[in-house]
């Protein structure tokens, strides 16, 4: 069986200020402090979350 390809986010910059829907997609990705780090599935939901606050986290480990 395959293994789940998975991509690691963490938060760099913070949701203070940013539009609701910025600060939501945040809490989607379960990032809500600065360098708060979180192992994610890498499916085409998380990419579009991922792009929405790209400013805003640094994608680190893709595979």
């Amino acid at each position: 069986m395959a293994e789940k390809k998975t991509v690691v986010v963490t938060q760099i910059h913070s949701g203070a200020g940013r539009r609701s829907d910025q600060v939501a997609t945040l809490k989607g990705l379960g990032l809500n402090k600065l360098n708060r780090t979180r192992e994610l599935e890498d499916t085409p939901a998380v990419r579009g979350m991922i792009n929405k606050v790209a400013h805003l986290v640094r994608v680190e480990n893709e595979g």
